[in-house]
């Protein structure tokens, strides 16, 4: 799940969840369901942080989703790879890879699904919220008001380095994972391999505008679900961005632009999909 995944479901949240008290927790007795909660010696421990409490509000930090409680503690999550929330009730069987069940009093109840168990949920206190390193971070978040071209062009310059692995290194950029980071580059008419302290001014701005409005449209689609269907919304529907990418995953179809096909290169392991006429 990349950023415009994770502010989806945070807005999905918000809506959903934020007034409701939590009846009970049942962290379910699957291989690699204590995995998930690392943090916490036992089942209990956890759930009975969460048992009575109410969810006051929702918010995001790069990819941590905060749901904050009354009594002043914070349910952090982390999804990882493969982790999502899903809205159920009772009478829904739970999917495969349920690893945690929060039950509402007003009925309903929220899951926790993580396949490959690479996400992690814990509670903590909101006074102990600045003391963790993963949350401690400095990246840009491109949805964030405060992100200026302006710092975004010092960043640029300050870091010297080829433009695709910059943009998805979690220190630098909160959540442009290989798609948005393709998608962005074309929008910007930028090639991946072009060093970052080489951009020109007008470059620069380009790709600050392209970075913002990329990650803006995606969530207005409500996200990207590919062929792997691994992402999903609170209510288990498929995003629809995937219908507008423009160059990734598309190799030797005619580029949307000016129909050159768009081509493909391995860059750390990773495919760059990139339109060689459009960006330079």
């Amino acid at each position: 799940m990349e950023l415009p995944e994770v502010e989806v479901m945070r807005r999905d949240l918000e809506k959903e969840v934020v007034g409701r008290r939590i009846r009970e927790v049942e962290v379910r007795p699957q291989r690699n369901a204590m995995r998930i909660i690392r943090r916490h010696a036992r089942r209990k421990e956890f759930s009975d942080r969460l048992a009575g409490k109410k969810i006051t509000k929702v918010d995001r930090k790069g990819k941590y989703v905060l749901l904050y409680l009354d009594g002043g503690d914070v349910l952090v999550v982390h999804f990882g790879m493969s982790g999502q929330f899903l809205r159920g009730t009772k009478r829904q069987v739970l999917p495969q890879h349920t690893h945690i069940v929060i039950e509402f009093q007003q009925g309903g109840d929220l899951r926790y699904v993580d396949p490959r168990t690479f996400g992690e949920l814990f509670v903590t206190s909101v006074g102990e919220l600045g003391t963790i390193r993963e949350l401690d971070h400095i990246a840009i978040d491109p949805l964030e008001d405060t992100f200026t071209w302006q710092q975004f062009s010092n960043e640029l310059a300050r870091r010297a380095a080829k433009l695709k692995p910059l943009l998805m290194d979690q220190r630098f950029v909160s959540g442009l994972g290989n798609i948005y980071s393709d998608e962005v580059l074309f929008a910007a008419g930028l090639r991946h391999d072009r060093m970052s302290d080489s951009l020109s001014s007008q470059e620069v701005r380009r790709l600050y505008r392209a970075m913002r409005e990329v990650i803006q449209d995606s969530i207005r689609f409500r996200g990207t679900t590919l062929d792997d269907e691994a992402y999903v919304d609170l209510f288990g529907k498929p995003g629809e961005f995937q219908t507008e990418l423009k160059v990734y995953g598309r190799r030797g179809l005619a580029c949307r632009r000016c129909r050159t096909p768009i081509v493909v290169e391995k860059i750390g392991g990773r495919n760059s999909y990139y339109c060689p006429q459009c960006q330079s």
